[in-house]
């Protein structure tokens, strides 16, 4: 009997602890979008990007 003194308090604190996660997952925005990645996976693109201007080949420059 004494042992229910301290398992229901820790197992208050417990529940206390999982419901502070479960808000603070919520109020980061882990739930937001579930799909996407996942789906990011499945759908790769096919196209490569367009090269930028910048990253040229260093052979091709004039050098004095």
């Amino acid at each position: 009997m004494k042992m229910l003194y301290v398992l229901i308090p820790l197992a208050l604190m417990l529940l206390a602890v999982a419901v502070w996660a479960l808000v603070w997952a919520i109020r980061s925005g882990q739930f937001d979008d579930l799909e996407s990645h996942g789906w990011s996976v499945v759908l790769d693109d096919d196209q490569k990007p367009p090269p930028h201007p910048d990253d040229e080949d260093e052979g091709s420059r004039d050098e004095p």
